[in-house]
């Protein structure tokens, strides 16, 4: 069973040095304890291989290849090489950074019913908050708004799906996965600051207006 909040909001208990421990709110452990009684071994292998595709190692290297073919390519392209390498390893960092700071135990640490329904177990015990892979889908969500509007939304659709595996496999609270994929959003927006992504869109603006 999974055990009640004593109070609804992520609440910080106050602590005199870190890490502080984050509880979870009643609506992720309601969410969290009808997984857990009404889930089955084959969605939560599905879940768990699909999890995967938002993991930071997988990124990491895909991301390090794209940098590497867009060089000696156009501007814009290695400009979104530039901005790609450095988001994912910016994302893959801040996780990292506010684990440390902060403790919440992971919703498949505090189920028996879960376990025997399927549900693994994952990572750290108190590595809950936030949720690096709905991080990286975030920052990935983010960048896909300077495409064309199908692949922009496949795109998201995909983050998204990807990012809602972790609450499904219970690695992560559903306000960890909500938290995470924000701050990913909002640290690509960031540092478009610093790579100047994305050129071709300013580009084009510039090219209707001319056009006019």
């Amino acid at each position: 069973m999974l055990k009640p909040a004593g109070f609804p909001g992520h609440r910080l208990r106050r602590a005199r040095s870190f890490p502080i421990a984050v509880r979870p709110t009643k609506a992720d452990i309601a969410i969290a304890r009808e997984i857990a009684r009404n889930t089955a071994p084959a969605p939560e292998y599905a879940a768990r291989a699909l999890t995967w595709g938002a993991d930071e190692k997988v990124l990491l290297v895909l991301a390090t290849a794209g940098w590497i073919i867009s060089r000696g390519r156009s501007e814009p392209l290695r400009r979104a090489g530039n901005h790609a390498l450095l988001v994912t390893a910016a994302t893959s960092l801040l996780p990292h950074v506010m684990k440390s700071l902060f403790d919440q135990t992971r919703p498949d640490r505090r189920t028996v019913v879960g376990h025997i329904h399927g549900v693994p177990f994952s990572g750290k015990r108190e590595d809950a908050f936030p949720s690096g892979h709905a991080m990286h889908m975030g920052a990935l969500a983010s960048a896909a708004e300077t495409l064309p509007a199908g692949p922009r939304r496949t795109i998201r659709a995909f983050a998204i799906g990807l990012s809602l595996t972790r609450v499904v496999v219970l690695a992560h609270w559903a306000s960890d996965v909500v938290l995470g994929f924000a701050l990913g959003a909002a640290l690509e927006r960031l540092l478009r600051l610093w790579t100047g992504y994305p050129i071709a869109t300013a580009n084009s603006k510039e090219n209707e207006h001319a056009d006019t």
